[in-house]
């Protein structure tokens, strides 16, 4: 038997559960591409093994029809009979979103996930396994202490992993990541790259945006870069696409989609002495991948070397208030244009942090007025990183809207990256409050805080008062004018 087919039959069980978890997760895959239904008696055979992997990557993509991808098709696979197979019913019929992916992945960990069925559903076989090992009755179908049980245990490996579900800020993907495996991150040439201490497994988002890319452009660019790349299976449909194999030593698996003009995706790499404890994080990652997310979660935590914020000037000495957790471990603090800023106060309750610039200079100081927002709409105002607009510093504007206490719902998923400290204007033009980012702290696939909130102008100006900064009492020019690029420089 050759070394690819040997590679194939152990990565498949793992390739046919990912699928599976996009096509019955609708909750969290939603907005993920490809939710669709597992066909019956599908990859039910050993020599279709091949098959399998193919019918896989396709199942990422929103297949439209059997025509569509003529490359990977083979004569067992283009049989109408299969082609108009009704999908199986579900195994998990009752049980919400998050839970069933928990039981799902608790299922591949624990072994009873085989991808080899004798008939029908491959996740009633994992069950029935599951019933089997545990010697209860053999069902099919979870009891609620049999959920328990499973839920129990994809908690243990949510922790052993550090697993979040958290926003990228340099691309606004939403996805899925083992932290503990993956501690480190730092810039990528179009979003973040994490990794190992060593570089054993390295993720990484990307978002590419030019005007005149074409999807199959990036989709044959990507199977040839690096040239050390090897594909070993690659799909492309209309607006997303697929493609794994070898990189040098490595596996890798990429997938993307496009939307509005715009491709976001990531790619996994890791070693192959690494695969056996990879693989379920594969799935569990595929699961929570959104590229286009509808879904809050919170921004992924990156305490980069050189990071950049937005700060809001508000007095005519030089004060600026900020988000704390940007000046935190700072060697240098720079207010761009205005230059070196001390950090002379904070306010860890309301994550705020007070700077102050010296010397003689132009200053539009913030008005901080005593009236409420008047509608629920709401301008975040800020300057994102400067890789977002080829290296300038000019103001953005996100629409959000104020969703019920201080959390702030954007409008549409756009990266925040160098967003946080922005300032939160109201339709009439009026400051409100300054608006924070929250970051993941805890293995959780839910979000403890919300992930975008907004200070709201009482508290900054109480925070003001507390350490005696005289604020401007009339307005001497547009809000948008006290914005100002922070600057913080680790080691």
């Amino acid at each position: 038997m050759s070394r690819v087919a040997l590679k194939t039959m152990r990565r498949g069980p793992f390739l046919v559960m990912l699928s599976l978890l996009l096509g019955v997760g609708p909750a969290l895959a939603q907005d993920s591409p490809g939710v669709i239904p597992a066909p019956k008696q599908s990859d039910a055979k050993p020599a279709k093994k091949h098959v399998t992997r193919k019918a896989i990557a396709a199942k990422p993509a929103e297949a439209k029809s059997a025509e569509a991808k003529p490359a990977e098709t083979k004569s067992a696979e283009t049989k109408p009979a299969e082609a108009k197979a009704e999908p199986t019913p579900d195994v998990f019929a009752g049980i919400p979103p998050d839970e069933r992916l928990k039981i799902q992945a608790a299922l591949l960990w624990a072994g009873d996930y085989t991808g080899e069925p004798t008939g029908g559903d491959p996740m009633l076989a994992a069950i029935k396994n599951f019933q089997k090992r545990h010697k209860t009755k053999i069902t099919g179908e979870l009891t609620p202490t049999e959920r328990a049980e499973l839920v129990a245990a994809a908690k243990v490996h949510e922790d052993e992993f550090g697993w979040n579900v958290v926003v990228d800020p340099a691309t606004g993907i939403r996805i899925g990541l083992p932290t503990k495996l993956v501690p480190f991150a730092r810039d990528a040439a179009h979003g973040t790259r994490w990794s190992s201490a060593h570089g054993e497994v390295q993720v990484e988002t990307f978002r590419i945006k030019e005007p005149d890319l074409k999807l199959a452009a990036l989709f044959e660019r990507e199977k040839r870069e690096p040239a050390t790349r090897k594909i070993e299976t690659s799909v492309l449909h209309d607006d997303n696409f697929f493609i794994s194999g070898m990189q040098g030593l490595k596996l890798f698996s990429v997938r993307a989609k496009l939307r509005d003009g715009e491709v976001r995706g990531f790619t996994i790499l890791y070693d192959q002495m690494m695969e056996t404890i990879v693989a379920p994080v594969m799935v569990a990652m595929a699961s929570a991948f959104s590229p286009f997310p509808e879904r809050s979660a919170p921004y992924a935590a990156l305490a980069k070397s050189v990071e950049y914020g937005n700060g809001l000037v508000v007095s005519v000495q030089g004060h600026i208030v900020t988000d704390l957790k940007l000046t935190q471990g700072c060697q240098v603090i720079v207010a761009s244009g205005l230059g070196d800023a001390d950090r002379v106060a904070e306010d860890h309750d309301n994550g705020l942090a007070l700077l102050r610039v010296y010397g003689p200079r132009k200053i539009s100081p913030l008005v901080l007025t005593h009236d409420p927002p008047k509608s629920g709409e709401l301008t975040l105002v800020g300057i994102p990183e400067p890789k977002e607009q080829d290296g300038s510093r000019k103001l953005t504007e996100i629409k959000a809207r104020l969703a019920g206490g201080s959390a702030i719902e954007l409008r549409q998923p756009v990266p925040m990256a160098g967003f946080s400290g922005a300032a939160a204007l109201d339709a009439q033009g009026q400051f409100v409050g300054m608006m924070e980012m929250g970051h993941a702290v805890l293995a959780s696939i839910e979000a403890a805080a919300p992930p975008v909130r907004l200070i709201a102008a009482e508290t900054i100006r109480g925070f003001l008062t507390a350490h005696n900064v005289e604020t401007a009492q009339t307005q001497t020019g547009d809000a948008k004018a006290a914005v100002v690029r922070i600057i913080c420089v680790r080691k």
